[in-house]
């Protein structure tokens, strides 16, 4: 019987464990180093992008413009396009709504880094509600990332302050809009509290400001799309008829043959 010395076997495979070791600590090290390389380059792909976003951001000035000119030729094209959009129209109140049909102009502004930070601006007609021609909001990032914000401060006329309203009208628009803590469109200008979690800030710049026509007319598309329904449900229903009177001639064509064989099985 052969005795196998269990020292002398740990031993053995030790050398080649500590090898496995060391390659394993090498390829470490080598990916590490790999993905130094490719840190890097991310980098520089970030400030490429970014001088392309500067670029084309100066070039896109001049259609914002004259998309601007266009817009003032349509009334409540910009309270319409917000009450359109589901995540701001949970915020709007009625009285919210009546205070934006006066809204004639919206901007939103990158600053020329466009890493630091944005500008929206409301410009507004006379009206019931406030003494302020535009309403402002800046966020800005400083070097470590955290935002800050600040805004114009909202010149209320006497009794018209909707922002310190907890009343009846808020209140049903926000049920209605089944919005559980219904508070005015217009506490976003006052509110700094947390500017990282800007959701209405980042929607109008990202989702709206890019392309607010879609928003203006979602009531059409909608209704083009209901009639293309009613449509192919008339073409299906006309289908259904031509069946039935295919079905129809069939069986009148086979009653007929009948009759004519039983006609000449009684004549022979």
């Amino acid at each position: 019987m052969v005795e196998i010395n269990a020292e002398a076997t740990l031993n053995a495979h030790q050398p080649f464990t500590v090898v496995k070791q060391k390659e394993q600590q090498e390829a470490i090290e080598h990916i590490d180093e790999v993905q130094n390389e490719i840190d890097r380059l991310n980098e520089q792909a970030s400030e490429e992008i970014l001088k392309v976003e500067q670029k084309y951001n100066k070039l896109r000035q001049p259609f914002f413009q004259k998309r601007s000119e266009l817009i003032a030729k349509i009334p409540n094209f910009w309270v319409t396009t917000f009450v359109n959009h589901p995540q701001v129209s949970a915020l709007l109140g009625e009285e919210d709504e009546e205070a934006l049909h006066y809204l004639t102009r919206v901007e939103v502004t990158e600053f020329e880094d466009i890493k630091s930070g944005y500008r929206i601006d409301f410009y507004f007609d006379e009206n019931m509600y406030f003494e302020n021609k535009v309403l402002s909001k800046e966020i800005h990032l400083n070097e470590s990332g955290d935002p800050t914000s600040k805004s114009t401060e909202i010149k209320w006329k006497p009794g018209k302050d909707l922002t310190s309203r907890s009343g009846q009208t808020q209140s049903k628009a926000g049920k209605k809009r089944q919005h559980e803590e219904p508070e005015s469109f217009f506490t976003w200008f006052t509110d700094h509290s947390d500017s990282g979690a800007d959701e209405l800030g980042e929607v109008i710049k990202d989702d709206i400001w890019p392309n607010p026509l879609q928003y203006y007319l979602v009531p059409d598309m909608e209704d083009e799309e209901g009639e293309g329904e009613d449509e192919e449900e008339d073409e299906e229903g006309l289908d259904d008829i031509d069946e039935e009177g295919e079905d129809d001639g069939e069986e009148e064509e086979d009653d007929d043959g009948e009759v004519c064989h039983s006609f000449k099985a009684v004549m022979h």
